[in-house]
């Protein structure tokens, strides 16, 4: 008489485990990058409510909101954007001129972090910035 033996074997475990973990690998991967992308495109979102919302006090003030006066939120109806991930954006303003820039964490960005209220573009930037149109 044979004798039937029900249950798997260890290398049928270890293959099904195996598999397993390579699915997962790869879909956390695509995850995470699908993230950053996410992430990103808020970014250069922001940026452009946030220049358009500075033309719009411009053009109604004669003057751009200044990080000095301490008026940003003025440009806005409720506080001004932050980024996604570390809360904060680089803000370049005087009454005259603007530069405001995001680091990008995946994406290719427009220009080079600024160093005083214009921006310094550059297509293989790690940023993406807007500046004052007037």
């Amino acid at each position: 008489m044979r004798r039937v033996i029900k249950g798997f074997s260890l290398i049928e475990l270890l293959v099904v485990i195996g598999i397993a973990g390579v699915i997962i690998a790869v879909t956390s991967t695509s995850y995470t990058t699908a993230q950053r992308q996410a992430r990103d495109s808020r970014r250069i979102q922001d940026m452009k409510m946030v220049q358009t919302a500075f033309e719009q006090f411009y053009a109604t003030n004669n003057s751009y909101p200044n990080t000095a006066a301490g008026n940003i939120n003025q440009a806005f109806q409720s506080n001004a954007p932050t980024d996604p991930k570390t809360g904060t954006y680089t803000w370049n303003t005087s009454a005259t001129a603007y530069c405001i820039c995001a680091t990008l964490e995946g994406a290719v960005g427009n220009a080079n972090p600024p160093t005083t209220t214009s921006c310094s573009w550059n297509s293989n930037g790690s940023v993406y910035c807007v500046q004052n149109q007037q």
